[in-house]
């Protein structure tokens, strides 16, 4: 697959104007293209408390499944001067979760795939893996 990474920079960069970062000051915008074709984004949004905080990815996510799910193929995310940025690991295990097999990410070394970002994961494939088995985690 072909991506157009500098199109799906130029949409995280977009959705990065809509960030809510009033305590860090530092919007992070986050795009990715889905399985059906979509292309999908989202932003921070900050919470006094921080820990309550949502990251872009989570809006991402959350975009995802309010427009009709799929997997995630590509993603990239970037902070408010348009710098890539590579996903923290929370971050990388939501998008584990939510990925295509060997979904691509941009990252601050170069294009990588989720295998690679978070090696030896846990999620559905080997939830699914297990049942097949006829076994339980």
């Amino acid at each position: 697959m072909d991506i157009d990474w500098e199109a799906l920079r130029a949409i995280a960069n977009e959705a990065n104007t809509h960030a809510y970062a009033p305590y860090s000051k530092f919007p992070v915008g986050a795009a990715a293209i889905v399985d059906d074709g979509r292309i999908i984004s989202g932003a921070n949004v900050e919470n006094a408390s921080y820990g309550l905080t949502l990251c872009a990815e989570c809006a991402l996510v959350s975009s995802l499944h309010m427009t009709g799910g799929g997997r995630l193929v590509a993603f990239t995310c970037v902070d408010g001067r348009g710098n890539i940025l590579m996903p923290c690991g929370r971050c990388r295990q939501l998008l584990y979760e939510h990925s295509a097999p060997g979904m691509l990410l941009e990252t601050v070394s170069g294009v990588k795939t989720i295998d690679e970002v978070i090696p030896d994961a846990f999620g559905p494939r080997q939830l699914a893996e297990y049942e097949k088995n006829g076994a339980t985690p």
